[in-house]
């Protein structure tokens, strides 16, 4: 049976996600049959047409009230229906020579989010005129993406699909009311795009991947116009918004809209689904209408020795587009250039921190291989894409294996990029990073969290400020950026303790140890030590019903109650103020008043 894995919109844009390169590498070294498709970013393809503008404006222009920023672009709709063609040509890199006519911000109508001149002689100075166009470019996108949102489909996002409607959703039934609506516009040429796949294909299966939240109004749109156009093809859903949400899931209803719901790694369940053998770690629903929970908690997997090299086939033609939404320059490379996406280890080395999934397998079950096998599987991904540059998607390389890995790529001798997520731990000495930095490692993203010796002790991170403050030191005497996961509203965490932690930030920036970070609101979730154990960690949980569709956040009370969103808005700004290289001289508490 041939299967069509789909991301469904919408993800980021300037490359694909992993999830289906990964399955398809695998499933063809068993000599299955399975294709893909990105309708991600085949759908802004088809979107920001002149064409299409079009089509969006004049439906626009029949509304009775629009707001005056909106008012403002319609006026100005001829201009980016001639324009909107050159920019994707130019985000896409198919006209590099619109570099310096994009860069020249007399060239954009005014908006709300056009950076000052100041502002981008600060980000890209007088040479940078590469980057300031894709920056200026991606702005002009963002503003035409409010519009849609605003006056056409409420649902759209440049990057998002429908998340809020889908970020909490205890209950199945509000998201099947907005299936029931009429198709939106954007959901038209959402399914034109899908169909004619389905066409040209014609598989027995389709499986969409849901990673987040805002993936899944998409994935079930198409899949509702499976059931009605070709009711013979089976459907499958999985993916990271499955895997840790849909677990406890009761509500059969769902199963309207799919045959099959996998767990955890798909490699093993797919191939049952595919070829006839013992079902493991799926869902589907009996004739009798009862949920079958087909040997759901098997441990049974294939080793990540044997998942096969991610394989491209069907991506290559896709316009991907760079974004550059903030000058940070670490911040950037999330949406800036066509990374190759692997895994050097399935799951994490450490696992025991108290915030984190680690009762499930992508984060519990740490495997690794040979690193020629892992040399070998890049190179192949470069002769396939043509692209010398990986992002390593694990949840956290060890120093040891990036050791390896840096001695085997230097060895062989070859040019390449590299970045990923670590843990700043003291074994990232200056001799570490100066042979990562070699080899081609160029930023590292880890989670710093609170910056609180006692909570850092609390959560079980296994690290001090003292020991990540050194590592930094390092990577950035080698020459390698770093990104900072960082965490605020942890149970019996203090006001004073949240202002200590934004101190160490700032002084982590202002001593050029990390370029970038970002403040992540803590959520209890069932999986994680403090959710299974919450008095572990200072915490009560409040007792509500389970819903019958997603659960995963617990609500929960501690001792020591601050204002959340009061203290999230002022780390914000002051971290956004930082990685602009300003605010520095501010003091701590000016930033909350």
């Amino acid at each position: 049976m041939k299967i069509l894995l789909v991301t469904p919109p919408l993800t980021q844009l300037n490359t694909a996600y992993p999830a289906t390169t990964q399955l398809v590498g695998f499933l063809r070294s068993r000599d299955l049959e399975a294709e893909q498709m990105d309708l991600s970013i085949e759908l802004i393809e088809a979107l920001f047409t002149g064409p299409k503008l079009e089509e969006i404006f004049e439906l626009a222009n029949q509304k009775e009230k629009l707001s005056k920023q909106n008012k403002i672009i319609l006026q100005q709709a001829d201009f980016y229906c001639r324009t909107i063609e050159p920019v994707m040509r130019f985000l896409s890199g198919k006209d590099n020579s619109l570099a310096q006519r994009f860069c020249n911000p007399d060239f954009w109508p005014r908006s709300k989010r056009f950076p000052s001149d100041d502002d981008l002689e600060w980000g890209f100075g007088m040479i940078g005129n590469h980057d300031r166009a894709i920056h200026l470019c991606t702005l002009v996108l963002k503003d035409i993406s409010d519009f849609i949102q605003q006056t056409i489909d409420p649902h759209f996002e440049l990057i998002r699909y429908a998340e809020s409607l889908c970020l909490r959703l205890p209950e199945f039934q509000p998201l099947q009311k907005e299936l029931e609506k009429p198709l939106s516009l954007i959901d038209k040429w959402m399914l034109d795009l899908f169909s004619k796949r389905i066409d040209e294909t014609k598989p027995g299966m389709v499986g969409f991947t849901i990673p987040f939240p805002g993936n899944l109004y998409s994935a079930l749109r198409c899949a509702q116009w499976l059931r009605k156009e070709h009711p013979e093809i089976k459907i499958c859903l999985g993916g990271g918004y499955v895997n840790t949400e849909l677990r406890s899931l009761t509500d059969h209803t769902v199963f309207d809209y799919a045959d099959y719901i996998v767990y955890d790694d798909g490699e093993l369940p797919l191939l049952r689904l595919l070829t006839g053998g013992e079902l493991i770690r799926t869902l589907y629903r009996s004739e009798n209408g009862e949920i079958v929970r087909a040997n759901f908690d098997s441990k049974e997997n294939i080793s990540f020795s044997d998942t096969g090299t991610p394989n491209y086939d069907g991506l290559l033609e896709n316009n991907y587009i760079n974004l550059i939404e903030l000058t940070n320059p670490m911040h950037a490379l999330w949406s800036n250039g066509r990374w190759n996406k692997m895994m050097l280890a399935h799951g994490c080395y450490w696992g025991k921190c108290a915030f984190c999934d680690g009762s499930l397998d992508y984060i519990r079950r740490y495997e690794t291989t040979s690193i020629d096998l892992i040399v070998n599987r890049m190179e192949a991904i470069m002769q396939q894409t043509g692209q010398s540059g990986f992002h390593f998607v694990d949840e956290a390389a060890s120093p040891a294996l990036l050791r390896k890995l840096s001695e085997e790529i230097i060895r062989r001798k070859l040019t390449l990029s590299y970045w990923t997520n670590v843990r700043f731990e003291k074994s990232y000495t200056p001799e570490l990073c100066y042979i990562m930095a070699q080899a081609g490692c160029i930023a590292i993203s880890g989670g710093l969290e609170v910056a609180s010796p006692r909570i850092l002790k609390l959560i079980n991170k296994g690290i001090t400020i003292e020991t990540a403050r050194e590592s930094m030191k390092n990577f950035a005497d080698a020459g390698i950026m770093t990104h900072a996961y960082l965490m605020y509203g942890f149970p019996t965490e203090t006001a004073q303790e949240t202002l200590d932690s934004l101190e160490v930030v700032r002084d982590l920036f202002e001593n050029g140890y990390m370029q970038s970070a970002f403040w992540h609101r803590y959520a209890m979730t069932i999986h994680s030590p403090s959710g299974q154990s919450p008095e572990s960690v200072g915490a009560k949980r409040i007792h509500i019903p389970s819903g019958s569709f997603a659960n995963n956040e617990i609500p929960f009370t501690t001792p020591h109650e601050i204002d959340l969103d009061y203290y999230g808005k002022g780390l914000n700004l002051a971290t956004y103020n930082y990685m602009q290289g300003a605010g520095y001289d501010m003091k701590v508490p000016d930033w909350f008043k």
